[in-house]
């Protein structure tokens, strides 16, 4: 048995899916494989360069394949102008079926996990859909939560998966909000029934699958860590900008925030970090904060905030820009998150019907 994870957009939950599906499915079937066969975030290991969401696989499970056969193409930077002044679809089809036919080999199952919407990989003659095609593959598509977009939006990418004549399974809808969830998820599964879809799973929002850690932030946007490495871990909720009097400010800092100043303003820095002067860095206290601009406050302000555990990073671009790439930031779950990891694993096994998922493809 096989099974195609695809997503109507980047951001859907695709990966925190699969990962749940995976260790669902470890507890009905004994040997199972695991494919990525494009990836676009990549990072090279032993001589390959494989996608990140292969190597979270091949971390946090039992997968009994080689990794750089769970991630036959990678698209670096480059790839993609190289592609179109000399195309060769034919080379990727080999790498991807070759790896593929190692992958399967012996397995029970193969789980095989998609790039972002169905046109994803279209640039260079191998989107989601041709990809399902060619391993002649059902699809899985994840959604986020609500009714009308996740309608709208599947219907939109089923229409290509419909044009390369491959079976949409079901739909899972990923991140509806708690406090809507008894009401969503019956009209939403009537509305995708009315389409002929069936509904294999809808799970609420969790906050903690959404929110990076202070870690990958600093990772993502190449900042520097002047103080508090003990903080890293720490997540990120919410952003503000430090362009606000320090009174107002004091509104909006509070566990889970990360604030985005310039380093010239030691006020809203001081304020920030306040709290574990007052003995309560737990409930008020940010979680990081980010010095734009490549300036640092005063000596003095520094040498007091070094003495705190919240992690202090400078970054050269202005303020706006910093606090564009954060907000944009694409949250990947690493395989040191392992309480990301759990909480992806209790959300599947709690909301999707993973033995109808079984019965469908059997």
């Amino acid at each position: 048995m096989k099974v195609y994870v695809a997503a109507t957009r980047q951001n859907d939950g695709k990966t925190i899916a699969s990962i749940g599906l995976i260790a669902g499915l470890l507890k009905k079937v004994e040997n199972i494989g695991y494919i990525k066969p494009v990836g676009q975030h990549c990072i090279e290991v032993g001589g390959h360069k494989v996608d990140e969401d292969a190597i979270l696989v091949k971390k946090i499970f039992p997968i009994k394949c080689a990794l750089h056969h769970m991630s036959p193409v990678a698209v670096p930077r480059g790839f993609t102008e190289a592609y179109i002044n000399n195309p060769d679809r034919s080379k990727i089809v080999d790498q991807i079926m070759t790896a593929y036919n190692q992958v399967a080999k012996g397995k029970d199952f193969v789980l095989i996990e998609g790039t972002g919407h169905a046109g994803v990989g279209s640039v260079f003659d191998m989107s989601n859909a041709d990809v399902a095609k060619l391993l002649d593959v059902k699809v899985i598509l994840v959604c986020a939560g609500g009714v009308g977009r996740p309608i709208d939006e599947v219907m939109l990418n089923k229409a290509l998966f419909d044009a390369m004549g491959v079976e949409i399974l079901g739909v899972i809808v990923n991140k509806v909000q708690p406090d809507k969830y008894d009401k969503i998820e019956p009209i939403v599964r009537k509305g995708f029934a009315r389409k002929g879809l069936d509904v294999l799973g809808v799970m609420p929002y969790n906050p903690l699958l959404s929110s990076p850690t202070i870690e990958q932030l600093l990772n993502e946007i190449s900042g520097t860590l002047l103080t508090g490495k003990r903080g890293l871990n720490a997540s990120v909720e919410r952003v503000i900008i430090g362009a606000m009097p320090t009174h107002e400010a004091l509104d909006y800092l509070s566990n889970g925030t990360l604030l985005v100043t310039p380093g010239t303003r030691e006020d809203l820095i001081l304020a920030a970090v306040s709290s574990y002067a007052v003995g309560s860095p737990n409930e008020t206290c940010v979680s990081g904060v980010v010095l734009t601009g490549g300036v640092l406050p005063n000596k003095k302000v520094m040498d007091l905030i070094s003495h705190v555990h919240v992690p202090i990073i400078s970054v050269p671009d202005d303020t706006f820009t910093a606090a564009t790439k954060i907000i944009n930031l694409m949250v990947k779950i690493r395989p040191s998150d392992k309480e990301k990891i759990a909480a992806a694993e209790e959300l599947v096994k709690s909301y999707v019907d993973i033995d109808r998922i079984l019965d469908m493809l059997s």
